[in-house]
């Protein structure tokens, strides 16, 4: 049998970051076991269901390169499909018609809990048998076993056991007309053969229910893995209140999508004390048996870590499309400077993200807008400055413009001038950037394009001869 896992998020708001582990937990399973990974849009809460919350899971799971094999499946396209499974249910005695009102349950709920047991529905249509009838209040009700235990065996809880006297007769349809989640997911993974269910633990008590429905329908009941909370640095909960929880924000914060796959799957799986994981490495080795039961605590700083790791040894170019998108971001015209490879090179020691980088970067695509007084008033207010900066200006106009050859003018100027390497390279910098710091001076010159360069070197001499 063909492996199949499923990543199914609802579409009322962007894909967190505790959706974006599952997704790759579930990605990861099919891939290594060659099975299959789909992707189903859990969008029947048409009250908060959007169309743009639908364009952002998609975005971030394109971002994330986490492909599905087939075309995602939507369950407002399958309504008819709900509604055939459901009338099966009722003419086989397994479900049936429910009319209680709003304050009909409201009160049965009361009445329980006066008694001190559990608040539940009580069963009142269960046996009655009563006939399809044009009533808002209209439901269909899951005939649940009154006994006897739902055991299931859970590739990371382990044994899970519940008495069916603890679960009721769930709702399967609403009056609205529409699909309850625990019937309709049900449906769903039977007809798209899902047989792996990899998802969080809040669903853990969803479980038995729809195991129960499974049964119902004579179907073949899937392997559950249900993974482990996500903390926050104080151990709470990871919220949108206190968190950037969202995918995208994560990629507008600079940080890399295979960075983020990277720290992702070592939340909640371990391989040894291994860190760095290729997406070849994940596939290879990851087993959602192996996922830890104990909630993992998201840390930006560990991201931040590992997202400069892949700044600095990844290739410059691969980088270079997603610096890009940075730099659009930044305002920042990139027909108006070097290369983003080349500006990658200079500044991939020196940030943890590309959004840093895109700042630092600005330098060399625009005019210098902003002088630092004191870096004019240290370095270019002196007895040296304006020789210095002449005496390179005249090796610089027609010196070869790579790193290199720039770093051998710079060694020229102070040998010729008997002066230290910063003597030279301070008045540069100051010029190039309008502040004393930045990459090597060799980089932040040739960064900056030759004409560039030039001109400016021309006004930091005026500001160098200024009283």
């Amino acid at each position: 049998m063909t492996v199949r896992t499923r990543f199914a998020p609802s579409p009322t708001g962007f894909l967190h970051i505790g959706g974006a582990r599952t997704a790759l937990y579930c990605w990861l399973e099919a891939r290594r076991r060659g099975g299959e990974f789909l992707l189903r849009i859990e969008d029947t809460d048409r009250e908060r269901s959007t169309d743009a919350a639908v364009q952002a899971i998609l975005d971030a799971m394109q971002w994330l390169d986490l492909s599905a094999d087939d075309a995602p499946i939507f369950q407002t396209h399958r309504l008819t499909r709900y509604k055939q499974v459901a009338d099966e249910l009722l003419a086989a005695g397994k479900a049936y018609y429910a009319y209680e009102s709003k304050d009909d349950i409201e009160a049965m709920r009361e009445a329980a809990m006066a008694r001190g047991e559990k608040p539940r529905y009580n069963g009142y249509y269960r046996d009655r048998n009563e006939p399809y009838r044009d009533d808002p209040n209209r439901v269909i009700r899951f005939k649940n076993p009154l006994e006897g235990t739902v055991v299931f065996d859970d590739k990371v809880k382990g044994r899970v056991e519940w008495a069916n006297a603890e679960l009721d007769d769930l709702v399967i349809f609403r009056s609205d007309g529409w699909p309850t989640y625990n019937f309709a997911v049900v449906v769903d993974d039977i007809d798209m053969g899902i047989t792996e269910v990899i998802r969080g633990d809040d669903h853990v008590n969803n479980t038995p229910r729809q195991i129960n429905i499974y049964h119902a329908l004579g179907a073949k009941v899937p392997e559950f893995a249900h993974l482990p909370m996500i903390l926050d640095k104080e151990g709470k909960k990871l919220s949108k209140r206190t968190n950037s929880v969202s995918v995208m924000e994560y990629r507008e914060s600079g940080f890399l999508p295979h960075a983020i796959l990277n720290y992702l799957v070592r939340l909640g799986w371990s391989h040894g004390d291994q860190e760095i994981f290729s997406r070849e490495e994940m596939v290879k080795l990851f087993d959602v048996a192996d996922v830890n039961k104990a909630a993992s605590r998201f840390d930006t700083e560990k991201l931040e870590w590992l997202n400069q790791h892949y700044l600095k040894t990844d290739d410059p170019q691969s980088l270079a499309p997603e610096f890009t998108w940075h730099l659009a971001r930044a305002g920042i015209d990139i027909g108006n400077g070097p290369a983003p490879a080349d500006v990658i090179v200079a500044l991939r020691d020196r940030v943890h993200t590309l959004k840093e980088m895109a700042e630092r970067a600005k330098i060399w695509y625009g005019p210098i807008t902003e002088w630092d007084e004191k870096a004019v008033a240290k370095h270019l207010k002196n007895d040296s400055a304006a020789q210095v900066l002449q005496a390179a200006r005249d090796l610089l106009t027609g010196c070869e413009w790579k790193p290199e050859p720039i770093h051998q003018v710079i060694e020229h100027v102070a040998a010729k001038l008997e002066l230290g390497m910063g003597k030279i390279a301070q008045p540069l910098r100051v010029a190039m950037t309008g502040t004393q710091v930045s990459p090597s001076i060799d980089h932040t010159i040739y960064l900056t394009g030759r004409d560039a360069a030039l001109k400016r070197i021309d006004h930091a001499i005026a500001l160098a001869q200024q009283a």
